[in-house]
């Protein structure tokens, strides 16, 4: 009973994240994210591992972001 909830919340989360960005403004507030977040650029950083992880663990949160959007029901 429990996973059940569990599937029904998350399937309720995609729908908001579809719902927030999919939209004029949630289109804008996603392309700014994207340049500022490194959606194309590397993240590796010579020499200091931790600030290439800090960078990296910006990346992943707007491709979190890109699979709630892209997921289907």
């Amino acid at each position: 009973m429990a996973q059940n909830n569990l599937n029904k919340e998350f399937e309720q989360l995609k729908k908001d994240y579809k719902i927030i960005f999919g939209g004029d403004e949630g289109q804008r507030i996603f392309n700014d994210l994207k340049l500022r977040f490194h959606e194309f650029s590397t993240t590796h950083q010579k020499g200091d591992a931790y600030e290439s992880a800090f960078l990296e663990g910006q990346r992943s949160v707007l491709n979190f972001i890109k699979a709630m959007i892209n997921s289907k029901p």
